[in-house]
């Protein structure tokens, strides 16, 4: 359970940062945990040894049966909500039952997540921008939404500026992690991109990024800035720290871009990562430039 939760120093922008309410660092440890647990079973990254599937009622073997994994997961979640038998096993859905509980959250984010993760093991490539939106609809939206339901503050005009920096924030993991994806057999740049601009997939395994590359790569670095452009009112929409924590989020995005730029749109070598200062300085940004609303 540990391990999972030590992930969350690896990310863009911090999860439950010391300065939010007890009750809110709390849920939102607990919903990462989730959200990265999810992963890590789509992704194949599980301690080894296989104590994740007896968690989960499987064999150990089963741990390198990602669906059936999925599967099992799925029914231990719906035992947070009530809907099967007992208890949840897995620690990390029983910390996220009170949660629940107190929050008054629903199933529908919690399953999008591992339908994401479903669809991974499905599909691999992504022919069209919009079929890549409609993917981070299940795998990085849910997360926007559970945040604000976390906080009391959900409104249909929040869901969609939040829909907004959660999509391109999973477009910004994907531009970094362009050369990790490939070492899964996924490429989350869409097929009518890399055609526009003459990439094959043997480019995006060169040891460096030539110049079809850098320029896809700066095109969709474009669109995830755009999008976070667009959600920065949400920052302005809120009061006290849940300001800082969702400009924490928007700052996270641009100061990954601003890394990715920096290295010259060249993702191939591995992912450019931004500097504390850096986030910072983004940050502070974010908070003197979003609207004040209400």
């Amino acid at each position: 359970m540990s391990a999972t939760l030590d992930k969350a120093a690896a990310e863009n922008f911090p999860v439950a940062p010391a300065f939010l309410p007890r009750a809110w660092r709390d849920g939102l440890t607990a919903v990462y945990g989730y959200a990265r647990l999810v992963d890590d079973i789509g992704d194949g990254d599980l301690a080894p040894g296989g104590h994740d599937a007896v968690l989960l009622g499987l064999e150990a073997e089963a741990v390198d049966d990602r669906l059936a994994m999925l599967d099992a997961f799925e029914t231990d979640l719906l035992r947070v909500f009530g809907s099967a038998d007992g208890p949840p096993h897995h620690p990390l859905l029983l910390a996220l039952q009170p949660v629940v509980r107190d929050h008054g959250l629903t199933p529908e984010p919690f399953l999008g997540l591992i339908e994401a993760n479903r669809q991974d093991q499905r599909v691999t490539r992504y022919e069209t921008y919009a079929d890549l939106v409609a993917y981070c609809e299940l795998s990085a939206n849910p997360v926007g939404r559970l945040v604000l339901s976390l906080t009391g503050t959900s409104t249909p005009e929040r869901i969609r500026l939040s829909d907004s920096v959660c999509t391109a924030l999973q477009i910004v993991e994907h531009v970094q992690d362009v050369a990790e994806d490939l070492g899964r057999d996924r490429i989350y740049l869409p097929a009518e991109d890399m055609r526009r601009f003459h990439v094959s997939e043997a480019d995006l395994a060169a040891p460096s990024a030539g110049a079809s590359v850098r320029a896809l790569v700066a095109f969709e670095s474009e669109r995830a800035r755009t999008l976070l452009n667009d959600g920065v009112p949400l920052v302005g929409s809120v009061h006290g720290r849940l300001r800082l924590l969702l400009a924490g989020f928007v700052g996270g995005g641009r100061a990954a871009l601003r890394a990715v730029t920096a290295a010259g749109f060249d993702v191939l070598p591995g992912p450019p990562k931004p500097t504390k200062s850096g986030l910072f300085r983004e940050v502070a940004a974010v908070l003197r430039t979003a609207p004040r609303k209400g």
